[in-house]
């Protein structure tokens, strides 16, 4: 199982960062590559088994469905339903904590997934480096 993983440190409370993290459509405010999004069949945003479905700029099409929210630990966790690169079981986590010492929030963002044995590591850094830590400079710019 490959796991694809990117963290970082956003000067701004945790309440703020996580309005925006936990709005399961909101991804083409804050994430650069995602152009247009919308929730499947009218449901609501934070509504465990809602499908986002979002086009990133080169027009590829996603679509992701949020399996468990949870306002208390401040996280959430989706599926693809029709992914962007050929892997299974895809499963993506975020989570986000406050820094005690110094003030901030400290947001966390991965993924497991299989690839194909003949493309062992490929989608790793194209999901940590081109999704994970790109939305998350994005988010954290976006917050300065």
């Amino acid at each position: 199982m490959a796991l694809a993983y990117a963290s970082t440190v956003i000067a701004a409370p945790i309440d703020r960062v996580w309005a925006i993290i936990r709005d399961f459509n909101g991804l083409p405010g804050w994430h650069p590559a995602i152009v247009r999004s919308e929730i499947e069949e009218g449901k609501a945003v934070d509504a465990v088994g809602a499908i986002r479905s979002f086009y990133l700029a080169d027009g590829a099409h996603v679509r992701e469905q949020l399996v468990a929210l949870d306002d208390l630990e401040h996280s959430l966790s989706y599926i693809f339903v029709k992914p962007a690169f050929p892997v299974t079981e895809y499963v993506s986590h975020i989570r986000v904590a406050p820094i005690t010492a110094g003030g901030g929030t400290f947001v966390e963002w991965s993924a497991r997934f299989q690839e194909k044995p003949e493309d062992a590591g490929k989608y790793v850094d194209a999901v940590a480096n081109g999704v994970f830590a790109a939305g998350l400079a994005a988010l954290k710019a976006k917050l300065a």
